[in-house]
């Protein structure tokens, strides 16, 4: 029998498989879930009962003597991990504080009464799915659902035309999006009735274009929030988009211990006392306003790659301990390997264009290269490209994970991968061109933007170092 301590690992794939895979020296691993972006595995979705698959865990955890259980997983596994952990008596995050921050609609409201300065100005959209959208509202708006992952259907719209026509759903996106919401949906009636349906979307007055973004990731214990560092957010220009992650941030300090700050009010507010989170925000460095984008209560797993290359910190590990009740700051650091490092995501924003993957050979090539690159292609049936296009305005089909001694290093290792992919560079100016409200090469005027939420952060299918094409339905 081993000594390890056996740990429920809740739907721990993508950048998590490979996480966690690392620590089978500590620990033993009892995984349960499945991959929404793998078929068959996604196909659980069409009768999933959140409710239901944590009393069944919670079983098998008795069973086996789990002394801990974790997901990062946005959709599910997240909420999952905290209702398993109080039934099972196992520290965690209670199952109302994973609710609170998810449903975002809520997490506004609660935001607006500890620390309005960093919110921003917000409204429940209460109409049904495709059903006519009210007269008398102001535009620009920025619309999300009141529950989503991955900023699904989250963007700016400019008239009542633009806004009815991105909330008329065909009938297979009516299907997924009820299926991923509904879980979630059951959970709130029974535990938190009173935030509201989740079944619904939101409005939220949009940031001038501008203005950076950022990601604050932390843990709390013992009901103390603690920084693991921030990362810098660079866009597509004129789009939502995420191009690339950085670290180490260029925002100066003050601001993120103000954002510390911010984050410490909030997670206080709603009970999260135990487990990561993230919270993804704007500073305006001309106004100095910050300004919550949303909060996110686990860790964001696709940056525990840069944190470890750049800071030696092990994001998973520091997981690991919060699942045993210990507190993460009390682990040893490794050796940095890199000076500065980035989560490059290649992009395509004609829906009509002819994405060429990578050969098996050219993906070698660069791992021969690059020993150290971690890469990632997302081939899609022309079916999911189309709804990418209308849910987030563009296809990702492929990321690229490297180190430098500092950004002009990387960048150069970036450039030079980049070519053998067969795949342009993301940097600004290799950015595509695009006419009308598309992106453009070179400097833009400020306008409205879009409040970038979680699309390609944390959770979206990111982690699997081998290509892959599962797609929902």
């Amino acid at each position: 029998m081993s000594d390890l301590p056996r740990i429920g690992l809740l739907f721990g794939y993508d950048w998590d498989a490979d996480g966690f895979a690392a620590l089978q020296a500590q620990a033993q691993f009892d995984h349960a879930g499945f991959d929404l972006f793998s078929f068959p595995s996604n196909a659980h979705l069409i009768h999933f009962d959140l409710l239901r698959f944590a009393r069944r865990q919670a079983k098998r955890g008795r069973k086996l003597g789990w002394r801990g259980v974790v997901s990062h997983h946005e959709q599910f596994g997240a909420l999952a991990a905290a209702l398993v952990a109080q039934e099972l008596g196992l520290p965690g995050a209670t199952p109302e504080s994973v609710l609170a921050a998810q449903h975002k609609l809520h997490a506004r409201e609660v935001l607006q009464k500890v620390a309005p300065e960093a919110n921003v100005g917000f409204m429940s959209l209460d109409v049904a799915y495709g059903d006519d959208i009210p007269h008398g509202l102001t535009y620009p708006q920025f619309v999300k659902p009141v529950k989503a992952a991955f900023s699904v259907l989250a963007r700016e719209v400019k008239s009542r035309e633009e806004l009815q026509a991105h909330t008329r759903f065909g009938r297979r996106e009516l299907w997924l999006i009820r299926r991923l919401v509904e879980p979630f949906e059951r959970v709130i009636k029974q535990l938190m009735p009173q935030a509201g349906t989740a079944h619904r979307m939101m409005l939220e007055t949009p940031l001038p274009m501008a203005t950076p973004q950022y990601n604050l990731d932390g843990w709390v214990f013992n009901g103390r929030a603690q920084a693991l560092g921030v990362v810098d957010a660079v866009m597509y220009p004129g789009t939502q988009a995420f191009m690339r992650w950085e670290v180490p941030s260029q925002l100066a300090l003050t601001v993120q211990e103000r954002a510390l700050e911010v984050a410490q009010k909030f997670l206080t507010a709603i009970g999260y006392t135990h487990g990561f989170f993230n919270m993804e925000f704007f500073h305006d460095p001309a106004t100095d306003r910050l300004s919550v984008i949303e909060f996110n209560p686990r860790l964001a797993s696709q940056f525990a790659d840069l944190y470890r290359r750049v800071q030696g910190r092990d994001a998973h590990a520091m997981s690991l301990a919060l699942a045993l009740g210990r507190d993460p700051a009390a682990l040893p650091r490794g050796v940095p390997t890199a000076g500065a490092a980035a989560s490059q995501v290649y992009r395509s924003f004609d829906p009509q264009a002819l994405i060429q993957m990578p050969s098996p050979a050219q993906e070698a090539a660069v791992l021969s290269r690059f020993p150290d690159a971690l890469l990632f292609s997302y081939a899609k049936t022309p079916h999911a490209v189309q709804r990418d296009f209308k849910w987030l305005g563009s296809y990702r089909h492929g990321i690229v994970h490297l180190g430098g001694r500092d950004r002009a290093d990387l960048r150069q290792r970036t450039e030079q991968a980049s070519r053998l992919l067969g795949w342009t560079a993301p940097y600004f100016d290799n950015a595509p061109q695009h006419r009308g409200d598309e992106t453009l090469r070179g400097a833009l005027p400020p306008k409205p933007r879009e409040i970038a939420t979680d699309t390609d952060t944390h959770t979206d299918p990111e982690s699997d170092p081998h290509p892959h094409s599962g797609v929902l339905p």
